[in-house]
């Protein structure tokens, strides 16, 4: 009984037939007809024009999101628990070339305007020290909590104030976006947003993220820098047609309404022992060795999070009877 992560779970059915669908012959690369629907499809969910492009891996949508924002010399504020820095190994310093990540504090991993002027306001502006170039927050956070649009407003004005560029990671923003019955485009702070890494493959997709650019000028670079990173992948169209599939009819939002509905039934019987509020598809559960071993021992798997709690992830394909009996495992510690 799985939860240890929605990067386990099964890809959708319509996922596949899109997939299968698309194996005709077409224009190699971004250049078949699925690809050039995204820019289209994804102003439409926004209501605003964006450009947008595929790639395989959410490190890698992160990394090309920021790469045209932050110089080699530069540096991005994120949160101490962000992704790029916790768990990619590196890669935001291999993309942008040597570039820092500035980490900041923030409580259940989100980041606030006086959170990031704590980490750039010290910096001298002059050439011995790293300047900042960009901010990075994640929709939902690593520890599962949402942003509230005027939460990310406000960081979108902070960063305009003091022209920095804003990405959003959103390896989990389908999750977040149902949790807050808001529009995307709210869930982004109403364009504050510069450049959003929209993520599919934890949500129901086998292998393909949308890079969506709101500034441009920001996707002509990555066109490039994403040819020189090996993730041009010349069959493209397979990748567009698992993103339009999940976009075109909602079933991105249906997928994450349903992860968010078996973590809430999870949510309720760990009252009592819930880290951080349960507001998308994670929770972060205190338990002890004796407890993480007693729920392995009835088949459930998960992380540890740590000494003394664990880490339990719900998906779009959640098993209702897996979810109940471990709801129910919990409430009887």
């Amino acid at each position: 009984m799985q939860f240890m992560s929605d990067n386990a779970a099964r890809v959708h059915p319509k996922v596949w037939a899109a997939m299968q669908a698309a194996d005709a012959p077409d224009s190699p690369y971004d250049g078949d007809a699925l690809s050039r629907r995204l820019d289209s499809l994804f102003a439409d969910l926004f209501g605003r024009p964006c450009t947008v492009l595929w790639t395989a891996t959410g490190t890698s949508a992160n990394c090309l999101a920021l790469a045209p924002m932050v110089p080699p010399h530069g540096g991005v504020v994120c949160h101490r628990e962000a992704h790029i820095e916790m768990d990619e190994a590196g890669a935001p310093g291999f993309y942008l070339h040597g570039a820092k990540l500035m980490l900041a504090e923030g409580e259940g991993a989100k980041l606030t305007p006086s959170a990031i002027a704590a980490v750039i306001d010290p910096i001298r502006n002059d050439v011995h020290q790293v300047q900042p170039h960009a901010i990075s927050i994640t929709q939902a956070s690593e520890y599962g909590c949402a942003y509230r649009p005027a939460e990310v407003a406000a960081i979108g004005r902070f960063a305009h104030e003091r022209g920095l560029r804003l990405h959003m990671d959103g390896a989990r923003f389908a999750n977040a976006v149902s949790f807050l019955g808001c529009t995307p485009d709210e869930a982004c702070g109403s364009g504050a947003v510069h450049a959003l890494s929209f993520g599919f493959v934890k949500n129901g997709g086998m292998g393909a993220e949308a890079i969506v650019f709101f500034e441009d000028g920001l996707a002509d670079v990555v066109r490039y820098r994403r040819k020189r990173a090996g993730h041009l992948q010349s069959k493209g169209r397979f990748l567009a047609a698992q993103i339009v599939a999940m976009v075109e009819d909602g079933l991105w939002l249906d997928n994450a309404r349903a992860a968010n509905a078996a973590a809430q039934e999870l949510g309720a019987a760990c009252a009592g022992r819930l880290l951080h509020p349960v507001e998308a598809n994670e929770l972060f559960v205190r338990m002890t060795a004796a407890e993480r071993e007693a729920l392995r021992a009835q088949g459930f798997s998960f992380y540890d999070w740590g000494d003394d709690a664990a880490r339990l992830v719900t998906s779009w394909s959640s098993d209702a009877a897996h979810v109940s009996a471990l709801a129910r495992a919990v409430a009887a510690l």
